[in-house]
């Protein structure tokens, strides 16, 4: 069974892209939602951010206080670089235990989410990754529309500090262009039939 990876910077349309490979029959998990999971339900990562950055990292009901944490982990590189020694192994460790389900299951192939594939250092854990890329300007105009507390400026800074778009794209293996301008399905269809060649299996058909 192929694991593949999916990234792409914000905006560019991952979760989309996700979902498609979800209704051909493909299993795909989101390595930041269950990130964000695990940290408020695996009591041994709860206990070692408690233990690592004190009390105030959960709040008064014991959810997760990501704005504190965001604000702290984000400014100070090496409270980050703390924060990712205790969420990274956990994560991986939840996949791990996702995909063999899947590989018991006889899927072909699987696709794990995650937006700092290549920053994190986990795509040299997949066989193959798929990038998804966009205009920057259709970018920041989708993250408008999702997220109306944010302002233009606001979204390209963070598009700044992300992995260069060429970059991105150099080290993929795959390149979907999600631009509006052009149709999706047809490229993720075939996409779908190739990583099923390469997994040896026929491919599918939507439903």
């Amino acid at each position: 069974m192929l694991t593949v990876g999916l990234t792409g910077g914000i905006g560019a349309g991952k979760s989309v892209v996700k979902r498609f490979f979800g209704v051909l029959g493909v299993p795909t998990t989101d390595a930041d939602a269950r990130a964000k999971w695990l940290m408020t339900h695996d009591p041994a990562l709860r206990a070692a951010l408690v233990n690592e950055f004190g009390r105030a990292v959960f709040d008064a009901v014991g959810q997760l206080n990501r704005s504190w944490l965001a604000q702290r982990a984000f400014q100070d590189p090496t409270a980050l670089a703390r924060l990712n020694a205790l969420v990274h192994p956990a994560v991986g460790a939840d996949f791990a235990a996702w995909r063999r389900v899947q590989a018991d299951a006889g899927a072909p192939y699987v696709i794990k989410e995650a937006a700092i594939l290549f920053e994190a250092d986990i795509a040299r854990t997949l066989d193959c990754v798929i990038t998804v890329a966009a205009p920057e300007e259709v970018r920041i105009r989708r993250v408008l529309a999702r997220d109306p507390h944010r302002t233009a400026a606001d979204v390209a800074a963070i598009i700044a500090k992300q992995l260069p778009e060429a970059e991105r794209q150099r080290r993929a293996d795959f390149v979907l262009w999600n631009d509006d301008l052009r149709p999706l399905l047809a490229p993720v269809l075939a996409l779908d039939a190739e990583l099923r060649r390469r997994a040896a299996l026929p491919a599918a058909t939507p439903a």
